[in-house]
């Protein structure tokens, strides 16, 4: 091992609305942020590693499922039940995109980037 994974860095045209988004969906902290870079500690062990949110100028957000413009990254976050996840995730700003299956589904976050609401297996 080189190393252990510090940070997961979105691109993004608002930094405050995407750390308040995923301080909201992951039950994390928002440490830092201001115009041009944010950050939300985890509450995980170690708070590590952390979510950053990088202001990009002219940023494009990602085209799902194309590849026009690629995704770039994604997080896959752990729920007991969908449904009640799904809910969740839409009252705090995330958009439906159709696709799923039994134990995951598809949303985009406000700046749309895609993210999975996953469902532990049997």
């Amino acid at each position: 091992m080189i190393g252990t994974l510090e940070g997961i860095v979105l691109d993004c045209s608002d930094t405050r609305a995407l750390a308040r988004f995923y301080a909201e969906l992951v039950g994390g902290e928002i440490v830092q942020f201001d115009e041009d870079w944010a950050e939300v500690v985890l509450p995980v062990a170690g708070h590590r590693p952390l979510l950053a949110f990088q202001r990009v100028d002219d940023y494009r957000a990602p085209e799902w499922p194309g590849q026009r413009v690629p995704q770039q990254v994604h997080l896959d976050v752990k729920v007991e039940d969908l449904d009640a996840g799904e809910t969740a995730v839409l009252a705090i700003g995330a958009t439906a995109t159709g696709s799923e299956t039994p134990t995951f589904r598809v949303y985009l976050d406000p700046a749309g980037h895609p993210f999975c609401l996953v469902r532990p297996t049997d």
